[in-house]
């Protein structure tokens, strides 16, 4: 064949992501919508752009070339982290936020603190002390607040006032954003939350000297310093974190809770009917809603959650509406449901994934009756329930004022369409820029088994029934951090397909553990992640071939990152006899260097579970290696660290067990430099071949 154009296309693109529209908000009266969109497919910087939803017209708000005049966008370490964290894959204008009317916005590029006012387009830079970080005008749109060197700073619209209303005490103390945990393993993003009227702030102060520091250097370079950091692996402190009520004109309240018995701050808010707060004890087992008296900082218990295994984090909750309806989620008739007041409002096997918007006493989320499809829906207690999305596939978006943007991603067309919708007006649809992928789907949805395990076979676009039997890639996730098998295009699809162009019948299988089908489900795996999911994914494997002879099982490999890195390489070690070789990007091996609350989520506290972990960690049976592997890593990783895959290859070696490694020298979790995503996937493609004995062209 001739060099392969998917790698390089899914390298330039970014994963097909750019010029993609994203970052939706919309106007208090429904006609205005801001979004964010670089230019082409190919082009990594992101704009801030505005569409009228009546005439139909997109216009370009901000061109943070423009603002920049040509110079290269600077980061600090902290924003670094912070998309990093996010998996922002653009630069530019990557994040912004607005006032409650919509007529001022902020964001940070290249450390500056930048606003916009759409009515006129005025664009100006703010001269504060950078570098800024998060930048958020208040509901009122007098001030901007911002973290900038540790502190939680203010300052006038006007660009006048500057000044910290929340300073660090502490040399490992931080005010305004997250700790690792909260970002990395609980989907929070944020540190501080504005008061409806703007004269106060709800903000987090995290002091992360109980936290182990670790260190990554740059073996590239050996003239540059190890970056220290702090990372709370499983079994160890993490960092204490409190919240505290700043007013703009000064002073510090703190927020009283047992934070002992309660050490995880996982969400915060602050509406017209106070501030409120969500904690959850080390275990996870228990989870608190609290509402906070905005004066004294004193709580009160407004709901709790309590499960034997652990309380899952439902995204946008808690929530409450203008009536002051407490909107919370609880797992009844084994199916994760949206509570309103206590009360249930979706079905029995109808699984909420994520609360997106309240609008009025109208509840946006999303939810699945079937793990392959995501769906939008909406309940209001004056018309019931409702689903908002037609298509199968996977379904997202927000809405305010009744007009509501709906993100689509199906199955019959590459990419994501965007439409804004408002009862009474034609829909229209927000233009895409990415690029149209360079290989055509060749995807086949399947139930296998007994536990109708969700699958997707990939074949090539050239095989006929005649052509004889392929040799078998195996593609999976597998964790419970992600559903590979989903009724859309998407980036994971591409790739799938262009493994199967190189000679492959390629499988995914979405086992248990994976969300989307219920708590009973996803909890299977609980003190034991590596059996239930790795038996699956032979369940799985038998199965399709029972079902499509094409798939030949004396030559089956499988490839996997992160989680999906850490099953490949479990695969080789516990079942030689149905996989034959392995590459295993990024994986956990050893399951106590992992962060405190995704680990003890699923493997309880290694001091109460031991075996737990040891059971859950290749590194501890790489003397049972006997097929190919090859293992990836990116040395600058801060979230599955480099440790991980040199542990185990030292494990493997002094077991005297041939393997392979590949380091990334200055490359994250996710690898983000052109030719290294380019030639990685080339690199797995020729190991591969050379491990099951596959000529290096396929036999078209």
């Amino acid at each position: 064949m001739s060099t392969p154009s998917l790698p390089r296309q899914f390298s330039r693109t970014r994963r097909l992501t750019l010029g993609s529209p994203g970052g939706f908000t919309v106007s208090p009266d429904g006609r205005t919508v801001f979004f964010l969109r670089s230019g082409a497919g190919d082009d990594p910087v992101s704009c801030l752009w505005v569409l009228d939803r009546v005439s139909g017209k997109e216009r370009l708000l901000v061109d943070p070339a423009a603002l920049l005049a040509g110079a290269a966008e600077e980061l600090s370490a902290e924003e670094r982290t912070r998309r990093e964290r996010a998996r922002e894959l653009s630069s530019g204008i990557v994040a912004y936020a607005a006032d409650d009317a919509c007529e001022l916005l902020a964001f940070a590029l290249s450390g500056r603190l930048w606003t916009v006012r759409p009515a006129d387009g005025t664009v100006r830079v703010l001269p504060v002390a950078g570098p800024v970080i998060d930048p958020r005008p208040d509901p009122t749109g007098r001030w901007i607040a911002y973290v900038g060197g540790g502190a939680l700073r203010v300052v006038a619209a006007d660009g006048s006032g500057d000044r910290a209303v929340a300073v660090p005490d502490g040399p490992e103390v931080g005010f305004g954003l997250p700790e690792h945990v909260a970002a990395e393993s609980m989907g929070r993003h944020r540190g501080y939350w504005w008061a409806p009227d703007g004269n106060r702030l709800l903000v987090a102060r995290v002091d992360n000297a109980p936290v182990a520091r670790w260190y990554i250097a740059d073996p590239a370079d050996p003239t540059r310093p190890p970056v220290a950091f702090r990372y709370p692996a499983a079994g160890t402190a993490n960092a204490d974190v409190s919240l505290w009520i700043a007013g703009v004109d000064g002073g510090l309240t703190a927020v009283d809770w047992d934070s002992g018995a309660f050490e995880y701050l996982t969400s915060a808010g602050w509406d017209a009917h106070g501030p409120y707060a969500a904690v959850q004890d080390r275990s996870q087992r228990h989870l608190r809603v609290l509402g906070i008296d905005a004066a004294t900082g004193a709580t009160a218990v407004l709901a709790e959650q309590r499960d034997d295994a652990w309380v899952e984090l439902v995204p946008g909750l808690p929530a409450r509406t203008p009536a002051g309806v407490l909107l919370t989620s609880a797992d009844l008739d084994d199916t994760r449901r949206l509570l309103a007041g206590g009360e249930p409002v979706t079905p029995p096997g109808l699984q909420l994934g994520a609360v997106l918007a309240v609008d009025g006493e109208t509840v946006l989320f999303t939810a699945s009756d079937e793990p392959t499809e995501i769906h939008l829906w909406a309940y209001d207690p004056a018309t019931g329930l409702r689903r908002l999305s037609d298509e199968p596939g996977v379904h997202t978006g927000t809405r305010r004022a009744g007009t509501t943007v709906l993100v689509s991603r199906t199955l019959d067309r590459p990419g994501s369409r965007t439409t804004v919708r408002h009862a009474g007006s034609p829909a229209v649809e927000v233009v895409s820029r990415a690029e149209r992928p360079v290989v055509e789907l060749r995807m086949e949805m399947l139930r296998l088994g007994e536990r109708e395990l969700r699958a997707a076979l990939f074949l090539p676009s050239w095989h006929t029934p005649g052509d004889g039997p392929l040799p078998v890639l195996m593609d999976p996730y597998g964790g419970p951090a992600m559903r590979k098998v989903t009724a859309e295009q998407a980036w994971f699809t591409y790739v799938s397909q262009w493994f199967a162009e190189q000679g492959f019948a390629v499988l995914a299988v979405d086992g248990r553990g994976t969300p989307g089908r219920g708590p009973a489900w996803e909890r299977t795996i609980h003190l034991d992640f590596a059996g239930p999911v790795l038996a699956d994914q032979v369940e799985g494997l038998r199965e399709a071939a029972r079902l499509r002879p094409v798939l030949d099982l004396s030559r089956v490999g499988i490839r996997g990152w992160s989680f999906g890195g850490f099953l490949a390489a479990l695969a080789v070690l516990r079942r030689p006899d149905v996989f034959h070789a392995a590459v295993a990007g990024a994986p956990v091996t050893d399951q106590r260097l992992y962060d405190t609350h995704w680990r003890e989520r699923h493997l309880g506290h290694p001091g109460e579970h031991p075996e737990a972990y040891d059971r859950s960690s290749p590194i501890n049976e790489a003397a049972s290696l006997s097929r190919p592997l090859l293992l990836v890593h990116g040395l600058a990783d801060d979230n599955v660290v480099a440790a991980h895959t040199l542990r185990f290859s030292a494990a493997l070696l002094a077991a005297g067990r041939p393997h392979e490694v590949l380091p990334l020298p200055r490359a994250s979790h996710l690898p983000s430099d052109e030719a290294v995503a380019e030639n990685l996937l080339v690199h797995q493609l020729d190991f591969l071949r050379r491990a099951l004995g596959l000529p290096r062209t396929p036999p078209r």
